[in-house]
């Protein structure tokens, strides 16, 4: 349970089902503490979330492990300080291995920290050379910040090494059968209706303030073809059918094989505020609850 709601960003419930359980007597493991750390990492309780790993290590003698170490990387990078995060992963009693890394990579796209990024990039290829996702994550921090040189020597090292870049894809089940989409699908038998739904919710999130973000795709092109190259990301075709095929108010669940990106997040968030809807998608980072315009990942995945 506690695990359940931490990665539904529920964290104090999973905290407060933790106390039940110690209040209990019940017999705490790690998987109990990886569990509640976890679940302080989502509302920036770090604090709490150090209270944990000590009170673990030094009351109920269980010795940390590399899952441990890497969500105390989540919890401290998550609230941005990443100076304590290099900290911790010098001071672990074991090298790093690829899921520290992984996690303070991701951080480091957020915080927008390229010299970090760049760090934790070279770390984690050195473990994993042919993981796509981590070419992905480095070329993305490049991208936000305007470093398309180095953004392009990321590819072309991905390139050199034959690492393919793993397909988008998303899926969202309807009345019993599973949708599935592809990035500029439009095998669909619904695909014009899809693709029109697509054009009116851009149209209405522009009159609300929204402006694409396009440093999540090639910058060698025109900005007309950039957000054209957004509009049809996976995820959003899955949502513009689940928009149009189900009665208004109706929760969407839609699943994604790889991380959303930012611009597609910022899209569900927009969408589930004017159509107001509970939008909930499951992407390779996390659960997200999209309500009311606000998503329960707190912007950080």
């Amino acid at each position: 349970m506690i695990s359940g709601y931490a990665q539904h960003g529920y964290s104090m419930k999973a905290i407060e089902t933790f106390r039940q359980m110690e209040a209990s007597g019940i017999q705490m493991d790690g998987v109990t503490f990886l569990a509640v750390i976890m679940g302080c990492t989502h509302n920036g309780h770090v604090v709490e979330g150090q209270q944990y790993f000590d009170s673990m290590v030094r009351d109920h003698k269980i010795n940390p492990t590399m899952e441990h170490y890497a969500c105390m990387v989540d919890l401290y990078s998550r609230a941005g300080k990443l100076d304590e995060t290099m900290s911790l992963i010098r001071d672990m009693p074991f090298p790093a291995g690829a899921i520290v890394w992984r996690t303070l990579l991701g951080a480091c796209r957020v915080h927008k920290n390229v010299e970090l990024g760049k760090f934790s990039a070279d770390k984690l290829l050195s473990l994993e050379p042919h993981d796509s996702s981590t070419y992905v994550l480095l070329s993305n921090i490049y991208a936000a910040a305007g470093k398309w040189k180095e953004r392009d020597e990321v590819r072309k090292l991905m390139d050199y090494r034959k690492v393919k870049k793993e397909a988008g894809c998303s899926w969202i089940q309807i009345k019993n059968k599973v949708h599935s989409f592809i990035a500029f699908d439009k095998s669909h038998p619904m695909s014009d209706q899809i693709y029109k739904k697509l054009k009116v919710i851009i149209t209405r999130l522009k009159q609300d303030g929204y402006s694409p973000n396009t440093s999540f795709v090639l910058h060698d092109i025109a900005e007309d073809q950039k957000e054209a190259m957004l509009v049809a990301h996976s995820e959003r075709l899955a949502l513009a059918f689940g928009l149009i095929a189900t009665p208004p108010g109706t929760p969407l669940q839609i699943v994604k094989n790889l991380r959303v990106c930012g611009d597609c997040h910022m899209v569900m968030k927009m969408v589930s505020m004017i159509e107001d809807r509970e939008i909930i998608m499951r992407d390779c980072s996390r659960f997200h609850h999209f309500n009311g315009g606000a998503c329960s990942c707190g912007d950080f995945w």
